[in-house]
């Protein structure tokens, strides 16, 4: 987080978000990363609907912040794009459109309730569903993990224990998908291991840590951000030419997945330069 934070007050990027149902404490903390100066924030959404709450911040004006934001990124007009509260579906498949990206992946920045920082993928449920996908997901996290300063530690998870073989094929399937990706990640040289369904253990040495599938992915973030005590920094789509920090509409701080975008567009300009 402190890498994150020094490079986002280096940077000062650019940032539009995307509103939706505007509340008090969703402006407030969108505020907050503007006048802390990790990013000059601009507001796109209803303008009526934020005047209602009041604010400084710049508006753009529009009853789709979905299709604005990715046209926004396309053009170059801002430098990063957060989802904020504006619809996943339609803010996603947008922005595939525009960036004329085929598939994007994801990969979520999370605290554990003790603060402990670690990766989470897939998180989108429509991610990881071959071994394929989940091969160049890792890859691609694994590569922006580096670019924060940090060697990646991979622990993949499955469906049960080992001793739980022969249960259901469900299982069975995920337990063999989850050793096979281990070992082909050894293999090209990352530091992975499986855990099975043992993510206690593995949040102990893993930094990266793999869910059998998107589903099962988004339902670990959900449980520890919303019921754990935990928290959602944000999850960036994993692209080299333009910065999309993904958030979810429940929660409504947004500080740091402001913080996290501006801090990641420092981090391509730098690749850039070099």
């Amino acid at each position: 987080m402190d890498v994150v934070r020094k490079r986002a007050l280096s940077n000062t990027a650019k940032v539009a978000i995307g509103v939706r149902d505007p509340t008090p404490k969703m402006i407030s903390s969108i505020e907050n990363a503007h006048n802390e100066g990790y990013a000059h924030v601009i507001l796109v959404g209803d303008k009526q609907e934020i005047d209602v709450i009041g604010t400084s911040l710049e508006i753009i004006n529009t009853h789709e912040p979905e299709i604005v934001l990715g046209d926004l990124l396309a053009s170059g007009s801002v430098d990063a794009a957060v989802r904020g509260t504006a619809k996943a579906s339609d803010t996603l498949s947008h922005l595939k459109k525009v960036l004329k990206i085929e598939r994007l992946h994801r990969m979520a920045f999370l605290l554990t309730s003790e603060g402990v920082p670690f990766f989470l993928a897939p998180v989108g449920i429509d991610e990881g569903n071959d071994l394929s996908d989940k091969i160049t997901l890792v890859k691609l996290g694994v590569e922006h993990m580096r670019r924060f300063g940090v060697e990646p530690v991979v622990g993949v998870l499955s469906g049960g224990r080992m001793g739980d073989l022969g249960r259901h094929e469900k299982i069975d399937r995920t337990l063999a998908d989850a050793d096979f990706l281990a070992s082909r990640l050894r293999e090209n040289g990352i530091c992975a291991k499986h855990y099975t369904i043992l993510i206690e253990d593995a949040i102990k040495e893993a930094n990266f840590l793999f869910a059998p599938d998107g589903i099962t992915g988004n339902l670990i973030f959900r449980t520890l951000v919303f019921l754990g005590g935990g928290d959602g920094i944000g999850a960036p789509v994993l692209m080299d030419d333009h910065v999309f920090v993904d958030t979810s509409r429940v929660g409504g701080h947004y500080t740091k997945a402001i913080m996290l975008a501006s801090a990641l567009v420092d981090m391509k300009n730098e690749r850039n330069r070099s």
